[in-house]
Order: structure tokens, then C-alpha cells, then sequence
């Protein structure tokens, strides 16, 4: 059964992140699909634009704690961002639930962003002894500083007014109608020379940083720490720090 089913209207591809059984979780199936899915849109010549969406109430929860990230999935997840950054043709996400660690990272390579008004987003990693250490590639160039350090550190809930303020969002989902009627209205050429202007300072973070997440990533899933936290995550109790 695909994760990622994909249907064609107008200009626009449509990719639909469809595993709620694990609230979309970035399981080694739905990276290896979704990329498939990226790659295939990049040369469908009727493909204008691509929208990433989701069935159930979460957008995608972030990794798949069933399955911790060993350094070949943490590299397989930056190759998808970095291929989401890369697509000579943007790439719209559109969240009307939860978007949670790996998940904004997903946001965040995107070229625009728009939220439902019950959409909820939080970093959560601090919480289980990890850090948002792959998905910064692109979240860092879009958020602002001071807010990074404050959601990055404490790992509140925020909601999508606040998602626009900070950069994580560009809009509400009630403007996306307009922009894809936008997109729609763009020239192939024309798109893809002025995404690869907006997209230059994140490709140079992925250029420099990619190798140094990679690494810190697969060692914090396999710090005894992270472990003790996804085992109490499991069974429904505080980690022993949280005071």
C-alpha cells in the first residue's frame, strides 16, 4: 500500500503524506516514496508546481521512534530535504493539523508554507535528549534567530499566527487558493530561475552542514539518554529531568 498516493489537477501534482496509523511519521517507506514521488514531478512536464498535504490530524510527527534514525536514515533525510530545496519547481506544503520535530523540517524545505487555523508546530527533540539537528539544514536559514532559540530550547507548542511571525509559515491556508492560481500563471523557466534565488542560502547550509547533522543526529538516537526518553515516551510518562 503507498504512503504517498498522488493525483494531477492543472498544473498541480499532488503528493498526500497518507500513513495516520503513525501520524505520518518519517518511516524509512514514506521517505524512500515521497522522494520517488519528488523525483517523478520534477520531469512530468504537466507538473507546474507541487502541493504536499496529508490525510488524519497530523502532518507528520517527525521520525519514527518505532525505528530510530541510524546514520544511513539520517542521511536519507537530508537527501529529501535537500531534494525538496533542489526541485526546479516549488514546492507548496499545506498543514491543517500537527506538525511536530522532523515534520518542520519538511515545512521548512518547501518554498511556501500555508497553515490551517488548528495547526499546531513544535521542536520537540530537547524533550527526548536529541536535537533538531538535520532538519535545521533548512529550517535555519527561514526562522528567525531569536525564535529558534527559544522553540528549539524549550519545545512549546506554538500555533500558526505564530508560525507566520517567526517564518516557519508563509501564510494562512486561505491564501492558497490565490497562490496556486499564481503558480499556475508562471512560466516553467520562470519559476525555476527565481527559485533558485530564494533558495540559495539554504542549499550553502546544506552545502557546509549536512555531514556534521548527519552525525549528530545518529549519535543522539543512540545516546542512552534518548533511550531512556523514547521509552518513557512509549509508556506514557514524564523522562526522569523533567522536573
Amino acid at each position: 500500500m503507498t504512503l504517498v498516493p498522488t493525483t494531477h489537477d492543472r498544473g498541480i501534482t499532488t503528493l498526500t503524506l497518507d500513513s495516520p496509523h503513525n501520524r505520518n511519521a518519517l518511516s524509512a517507506q514514506l521517505v524512500a516514496e515521497l522522494s520517488e514521488e519528488l523525483a517523478l514531478a520534477a520531469k512530468a512536464p504537466e507538473a507546474r508546481a507541487v502541493l504536499l498535504t496529508h490525510t488524519g490530524g497530523t502532518f507528520c510527527a517527525g521520525a519514527d521512534l518505532k525505528d530510530p534514525p541510524s546514520p544511513a536514515a539520517a542521511r536519507r533525510l537530508a537527501e529529501l530535504l535537500r531534494g525538496i530545496v533542489e526541485l526546479p519547481k516549488p514546492v507548496i506544503a499545506h498543514t491543517t493539523g500537527h506538525v511536530r520535530a522532523g515534520g518542520l523540517g519538511l515545512l521548512a524545505a518547501c518554498d511556501i508554507t500555508v497553515a490551517g487555523p488548528e495547526a499546531t508546530f513544535a521542536f520537540t527533540e530537547s524533550r527526548l535528549g536529541l536535537a533538531p539537528a538535520v532538519i535545521s539544514l533548512p529550517v535555519l536559514p527561514r526562522l528567525d534567530p531569536r525564535a529558534a532559540a527559544r522553540y528549539y530550547l524549550t519545545g512549546e507548542r506554538f500555533g500558526p499566527a505564530e508560525a507566520v511571525r517567526i517564518g516557519l509559515v508563509t501564510a494562512p491556508d486561505t491564501d492558497l487558493p490565490g497562490i496556486l492560481d499564481g503558480l499556475r500563471a508562471a512560466s516553467p523557466q520562470g519559476l525555476a530561475e527565481s527559485k533558485r534565488l530564494t533558495t540559495a542560502a539554504v542549499l550553502r547550509a546544506f552545502a557546509r552542514e549536512t555531514d556534521a547533522a548527519v552525525e549528530q543526529s545518529a549519535r543522539l538516537f543512540a545516546s542512552p539518554e534518548a533511550a531512556t526518553a523514547i521509552r518513557a515516551l512509549r509508556e506514557r510518562r514524564d523522562p526522569p529531568w523533567a522536573l
